[in-house]
């Protein structure tokens, strides 16, 4: 475990209407003021108007359609806030502030440079400037006025501060404090992931943390052989960061560095990659941090930022964070020092035989909780006929017998071989695919200490070649220069799982995991304890016959909420449902079938009509209705449910 002190929630109650003071956003009862409503990440709502006993008589109350009136491109993913009944939300090129309680529309903000997605933030302004929603086009940080959508010209040049690294979503907003990752391409040499911090009210820079340490700084003998040098990647790409108000902590998920399969010329451990870095809100100076992978080697990365969560042990209290990755491991940790509440043993891994490659001898395994996803994989494991259908469990077989017969595992953090042509193949399987806990994220009860989190299942096969010029090696590799990249039988590339494709009844073609079930579930953790208090499988293969639907499907593209009402609600799954679930048992109390997937973070909050309301994106993948100009039509929209009068 590499993890060094360096220096050894509640929230404050302000004004939205003229604060005389600069200081953390308002966290009414009814309001939503950030992606994850407060700044401890939790996603917890104290409204209980909605609740275990009534859920179930949850209606649409309005819907706000993207199209054909506009948006842009991953508004399927965003995720708007509410601040004293009013909602706002990005939608590609433009963001829209609505009544929250209607829907109708206030104003609307057009973008004109770039797009905004994910989300937006508000900041309460102070004495001497109004209250600002901030978006990002990923070149710039823009200021809007909260009431009326214009630009606010007091906020650095004209009301915009340009990024020299591309951000694509808004800033995590701290008192007077903008802080802002980046997003790098896939590139082993290019910009740098460091992230950033402006003041709120004029956008001077106020302090820039570097992600992979420069000589002199903690952790920069962890890269050897000047690896650090150029370095790109080592990135918080995630849209969102969380904060400890009593200590003015930033808690940043940093990911893995670039190149993503390969890291011959990064020798070392890599720090800062694939850690919670801790910093002081004010400077950026490194208090902690702790590393969940050294030398990253299958792009896990870090999405999710951490929730805050306090826990019980033996009537102590500790003030503690938990962060869950790609892999499905769980930290808990002391969020005051890094030091792990239940205990972390650096275990021997697997090695491959890639030229020059520099593999760790050892990765961290956390004592508890158990792992969230399957990290093993055995022959056994194939799916049979009796699982899903005799046509889907054929063409695993078939797939499985097109490498030999069996793929190369050695449990978590499993390495790929190099596969030359015309030589003999030696296939890995890595599990778990694509996640894990992606950046979806957690949902915490404070109140109980009890954490919520999906995680998705699969197997990630194939093997290490020489890259092959033209060959697509993924999103943002282009013209890479780096001597070795993932392929499979299917060619260049990182994206192969073990999943196989069948035509079910209608003729359709269906793809599905060809491990056994479940693909999908959703976790109740006990952070007092580290033990798994429930788990429940989160979506439906409605492909398979009605006795098999329910398998857990891939869920990585959205994430959970909770309330004082006793419920958790989540999308996240492919199959049109958005569901809510009692906190307590993990007993499914209500599902509303949607014409799209809810594939981003729900929020609840109270309407200006006294009533509370949950509301989720939820968009269409794939092939979608398209009017006269070719143009996709109502496939995203904002879904909003309350109880009937």
């Amino acid at each position: 475990m590499r993890i060094r002190s360096v220096l050894l929630s509640t929230l404050i109650v302000m004004s939205l209407a003229g604060c005389a003071q600069s200081n953390s956003i308002l966290a009414e009862a009814g309001d939503w003021p950030r992606y994850a409503r407060d700044l401890a990440g939790t996603r917890y709502s104290p409204l209980s108007e909605i609740n275990a006993e009534n859920v179930s008589r949850l209606k649409e109350a309005w819907s706000f359609r993207v199209r054909p009136k506009g948006g842009g491109a991953l508004v399927s993913s965003a995720t708007p806030i509410v601040i004293n009944g009013v909602l706002y939300l990005p939608i590609g090129n433009a963001i829209v502030a609505l009544e929250a309680h209607t829907g109708d529309e206030i104003w609307r903000h057009p973008v004109t440079v770039g797009i905004a997605r994910r989300t937006v933030s508000y900041w309460p302004g102070d004495e001497d400037h109004q209250p600002r929603i901030f978006y990002s086009t990923g070149a710039s940080i823009m200021a809007l006025s909260a009431e009326t959508g214009e630009v606010d010209p007091a906020f650095g040049d004209a009301g915009a501060v340009a990024l020299d690294v591309p951000y694509n979503s808004a800033p995590t907003v701290y008192k007077d404090v903008l802080i802002i990752g980046a997003n790098t391409a896939e590139m082993q040499r290019g910009d740098p992931g460091d992230s950033r911090a402006f003041d709120a009210r004029t956008g001077e820079k106020l302090w820039e943390f570097h992600t992979v340490p420069r000589p002199g700084e903690t952790g920069h003998e962890t890269w050897l052989d000047d690896g650090w040098k150029d370095r790109s990647g080592t990135n918080v790409w995630v849209w969102y960061m969380t904060v400890d108000q009593e200590t003015d902590t930033i808690y940043m998920p940093v990911g893995g560095p670039s190149a993503n399969y390969y890291g011959g010329d990064r020798p070392g451990a890599n720090l800062f990659g694939n850690s919670i870095v801790a910093v002081d809100a004010h400077t950026g100076a490194l208090k902690w941090y702790f590393q969940t992978i050294h030398h990253d080697l299958w792009d896990w990365d870090l999405p999710p930022p951490p929730v805050l969560v306090d826990v019980e042990i033996d009537g102590k209290t500790i003030p503690a964070l938990s962060e869950t990755g790609k892999n499905g491991l769980m930290y808990i940790l002391n969020r005051e020092t890094g030091e792990p509440v239940f205990g972390v043993e650096e275990k021997p891994v697997a090695a491959g035989d890639v030229p020059g490659e520099w593999y760790s001898p050892t990765q961290p395994f956390p004592v508890k909780p158990p792992q969230l996803s399957r990290g093993v994989w055995t022959p056994e494991d194939v799916v049979t006929a009796d699982d899903t259908t005799e046509e889907h469990a054929a063409a695993c077989r078939a797939l499985l017998d097109s490498y030999g017969g069996t793929f190369f595992n050695a449990g978590s953090f499993t390495p790929f071989f190099l596969h030359e042509e015309g030589k003999p193949i030696k296939a890995s399987i890595n599990m778990p695919h694509n996640g894990g806990a992606n950046w979806g994220g957690a949902a915490a009860d404070p109140k109980k200490g009890v954490i919520f989190i999906n995680t998705s299942e699969g197997g990630s096969i194939g093997w290490i070649e020489k890259r092959k010029a033209g060959g697509d090696y993924g999103r943002g590799t282009q013209g890479s220069t780096q001597a070795y990249d993932r392929g499979s039988l299917s060619g260049p590339g990182a994206y192969s799982s073990f999943s196989a494709s069948f035509e079910d009844e209608d003729g359709q073609t269906v793809t599905l995991p060809c491990i056994k079930p479940p693909w999908g579930r959703l976790f109740a953790i006990d952070a007092n304890t580290g033990e798994i208090k429930w788990e429940t499988r989160l979506g439906l293969s409605e492909a398979l016959p009605k006795e098999k639907q329910n398998t857990g499907t891939v869920n990585f593209f959205g994430g959970p909420i909770v309330t004082a009402g006793g419920l958790v609600f989540i999308g996240a799954t492919n199959d049109h449902r958005f569901r809510a679930f009692d906190s307590e048992s993990g007993e499914e109390l209500w599902t509303a079938i949607l014409d799209y997937h809810a594939q981003a973070v729900p929020i609840t909050y109270r309407g200006k009509d006294g009533k509370q309301y949950v509301a989720v994106m939820a968009a269409n993948f794939g092939a979608s209705p398209r009017g006269p100009d070719g143009r996709p039509l109502n496939n995203e929209a904002l879904m909003v449910f309350a109880l009937p009068d």
